[in-house]
């Protein structure tokens, strides 16, 4: 390895992890350790000089669930999580099912995923539209967050000075209709990113709506979203028309500072809205 490794840390409880914390404040949490391999891209890898391993943490590695929610623990593993089946949102799964491979999806973990510094990864997009929440902790503190706030601002996640995110809820609500897709890459010069589109359809009405767009940084325009909540389906001509410009617009704003995949985001997402027009 490229730097000496002087200590490793293997904490079997929160009150342990964050002691050594305190102790180390350099150090940093490992958890698949995907996100650092990529990151180097060398056989030779640089490694921190002091890692907290959150491995042994049995409290990070739970699932439970409830009549309203789905509870996971941020060391609970990509390809553990679809094995779940059902009880997966489809939004999650289909987004967890397009990344990487099986051997990845083996190490990689949910909380890794949501952490990683400089972009939003994958599971943004479908936690975001899923209304979930992240509960953080410190050595003394504990705190919830919903997914849209942790991920909204450029950069790194909305976490504090040594705060660990440990658990994802995901509330349990029925989403009539998913499409999920992923655009560009990470060796492309525009913005990839997972775009994740869910509605709820009652008695035809459209009673929610979600559209959400995580790469280098958030896409969401809730104006649109709320302009077609109450409408009846199918939508009109016009009403699809407007839903487009305003939703557009939003995208057009966004491509000033970001190399996004526009127009390959724009045209789905129109797609999407005028098949379910007359």
């Amino acid at each position: 390895m490229a730097g000496q490794l002087n200590q490793v840390f293997f904490p079997a409880a929160l009150g342990e992890l964050f002691n050594a914390w305190t102790r180390f404040p350099q150090a940093v949490p490992f958890a698949g350790g995907t996100e650092l391999i990529r990151s180097q891209g060398s056989s030779s890898l640089s490694l921190p000089a002091t890692i907290l391993s959150l491995g042994r943490i049995e409290e990070l590695g739970r699932v439970t669930r409830t009549e309203r929610y789905l509870e996971i623990g941020a060391m609970v593993k990509l390809r553990d999580i679809i094995r779940l089946g059902k009880i997966v949102p489809e939004a999650l799964t289909r987004t967890l099912e397009g990344i990487a491979g099986p051997q990845l999806r083996s190490l990689a973990t949910i909380g890794g995923n949501l952490c990683c510094p400089g972009r939003r990864l994958d599971c943004a997009a479908p936690l975001i539209a899923l209304d979930a929440i992240y509960e953080l902790r410190g050595a003394q503190s504990s705190r919830w967050i919903s997914a849209a706030r942790f991920s909204s601002v450029p950069g790194s996640p909305a976490l504090g000075k040594q705060e660990l995110l440990t658990r994802i809820r995901i509330p349990l609500d029925q989403w009539d209709f998913t499409a999920y897709r992923k655009f560009g890459g990470r060796d492309s010069g525009a913005d990839g990113g997972v775009l994740i589109f869910i509605m709820k359809n009652r008695k035809n009405i459209l009673t929610g709506l979600r559209v959400i767009f995580a790469g280098r940084r958030i896409l969401r325009d809730k104006n649109s979203e709320t302009f077609l909540v109450g409408k009846r389906l199918p939508l009109s001509g016009r009403e699809a028309q407007d839903f487009s410009a305003q939703w557009r617009e939003t995208l057009l704003e966004m491509e000033k500072t970001s190399p996004l995949t526009g127009a390959e985001i724009r045209n789905y997402v129109e797609t999407l809205i005028h098949n379910l027009a007359d």
